[in-house]
């Protein structure tokens, strides 16, 4: 069930991702350039990630470290699969032309994306241990005084 949510939580991040492209294409590039458009829509991304890995981490309650660093595998994996099934075999795009994404070049940042992608929520279970490991001393502190 959790690697079902995992894959859910995925989904939902390539619906924003896909929403950002649009954004990005008919409203930043337009209005920033490309450079700029393509940095902003990148680092727009990361942030959605991150938001969503938090979120997913909250939702499931209790996720461990190793456990987020799982997702955030299955994530990364997901996320080039798709990138590379649907560049390759839909878009028909040469090789060459797919890796160029891979490359820090006209304000370019998919590797940052992806990096945030592998670890976002493996960062996001760390924070929520120690929120929960602080309640309980404080819950358990609290206690102590009553």
């Amino acid at each position: 069930m959790f690697a079902l949510k995992s894959i859910a939580a995925w989904l939902f991040m390539l619906c924003l991702a896909a929403a950002n492209g649009v954004f990005r294409e008919v409203v930043l590039i337009r209005t920033l350039g490309k450079a700029s458009g393509l940095l902003l829509s990148g680092l727009l991304l990361a942030v959605f990630i991150a938001a969503v890995a938090y979120a997913f981490v909250r939702w499931q309650r209790e996720v461990s470290v190793s456990q987020g660093f799982k997702v955030g595998v299955l994530w990364l994996c997901l996320t080039l699969t798709f990138e590379f099934g649907t560049g390759r075999y839909v878009q028909n795009k040469a090789w060459s032309e797919l890796l160029e994404a891979y490359a820090f070049k006209e304000g370019n940042v998919w590797p940052v994306v992806l990096l945030v992608t592998l670890l976002a929520p493996c960062l996001a279970a760390k924070h929520g241990a120690q929120r929960r490991h602080a309640d309980a001393l404080d819950h358990h502190t609290r206690r102590g005084t009553e």
